[in-house]
């Protein structure tokens, strides 16, 4: 019975594995468009403050010790809270065209602090 156990948890981690690789992998390019945005100096005083918002959104629900594969299982459900955490704290001119890479930038960084993390 053990070993039935054991084959789950491998089985498992063998699914999480590529999953992880995708969504690191969107963070990284989110944050490679949020950097060339940033390039504009009115641009990147927005994208910080919505970037700012996000990242202690992301403390909030995430904590401070958390593994990647909780990072991403909150990732999974950011959209609805990315977009009333920065509506409301940091909605400058044009933010929506720009969610989705503050979102994605924001995962990027913070998963730097998981305790799993490995460039």
């Amino acid at each position: 019975m053990a070993g039935g156990v054991l084959y789950r948890v491998r089985d498992t981690a063998a699914r999480v594995a590529p999953v992880l690789e995708v969504v690191r992998s969107e963070w990284e390019d989110g944050y490679r468009r949020f950097q060339d945005l940033s390039r504009d100096r009115v641009a990147a005083d927005r994208l910080s403050l919505q970037l700012e918002v996000v990242t202690d959104e992301l403390r909030k629900r995430v904590g401070q010790t958390f593994t990647l594969e909780e990072l991403a299982a909150r990732y999974r459900e950011a959209d609805e809270w990315v977009r009333d955490a920065v509506s409301e704290h940091a909605a400058t001119p044009g933010w929506p065209r720009t969610l989705s890479i503050v979102q994605d930038a924001a995962f990027h960084l913070y998963q730097r602090g998981a305790v799993d993390y490995a460039p």
